[in-house]
């Protein structure tokens, strides 16, 4: 069972050109959406760092079968948090675009969404649903996928993002996210778009030498590489899945 995890602002629509590339049937995977992403934010789920990673090891043990788990952005850190925490529910792991780094200090964005009133303030902006498209475009995600998030981007996920980066304090990770990476299965790879404004690819290339996994980089593509280029990712992952 493979099992895709988006991260923020994006749902799972977020998967569809890299499943259609890998050829995969509904049978094979899972994309779940991050609760309060495109979806309800259930009763008392607090939307923090660690509330969703203990989430996405559920998801995983749900599978009843050790999977194959694909995260971006969010979905990359809680990927790596979730499989170092529980390494025996893995057969291996891909991220894209976002690593677990002690010495990544989070985008300007992360910042504000972190800083109280000022992430407010923020969130107040991206009501406006006309200027937030063209922004998050500017920004590397593919016109497509943006129209298709864009409408799911409401005041539940809006509220659930500023939980999510104070928790993580604007992506500043320390303690045990940082310790328990000793744990990660060797089976797993990196995907990273060259160009992302985000997440520096030196961060992808310390991570990399760091924990000794193989980086794949995608040139000229950006923090939306996964969606950018389904096809090469596609041909990445099976290479990579065939190799375990």
């Amino acid at each position: 069972m493979i099992i895709f995890v988006h991260g923020v602002p994006d749902t799972p629509h977020l998967w569809r050109p890299l499943v259609q590339a890998l050829g995969l049937t509904e049978a094979d995977y899972k994309a779940p959406a991050l609760p309060g992403f495109g979806c309800e934010r259930p009763e008392g789920f607090s939307a923090t760092k660690d509330a969703y990673a203990d989430w996405l090891a559920g998801q995983m043990e749900a599978a009843g079968e050790p999977v194959d788990i694909v995260g971006h952005d969010w979905g990359a850190l809680l990927t790596l948090r979730a499989t170092s925490l529980r390494p025996d529910l893995v057969r291996s792991w891909c991220v894209t675009n976002a690593v677990i780094d002690p010495d990544y200090s989070g985008h300007t964005m992360a910042r504000r969404w972190a800083t109280p009133l000022v992430g407010e303030m923020v969130m107040l902006g991206m009501r406006n649903k006309q200027r937030l498209l063209p922004a998050l475009m500017q920004g590397g995600m593919p016109t497509d996928l943006a129209k298709q998030e864009v409408p799911l981007i409401d005041k539940t996920m809006r509220q659930c993002i500023l939980s999510l980066y104070r928790s993580a304090v604007g992506l500043r990770f320390k303690g045990e996210w940082v310790e328990d990476l000793k744990n990660l299965p060797a089976q797993g790879q990196l995907f990273w778009g060259e160009t992302d404004p985000y997440v520096d690819l030196s961060v992808a290339e310390r991570f990399s030498q760091k924990w000794n996994i193989p980086l794949h980089v995608e040139r000229g593509a950006g923090h939306w590489a996964c969606a950018e280029r389904p096809e090469a990712f596609a041909e990445v992952l099976k290479q990579f899945w065939a190799s375990v």
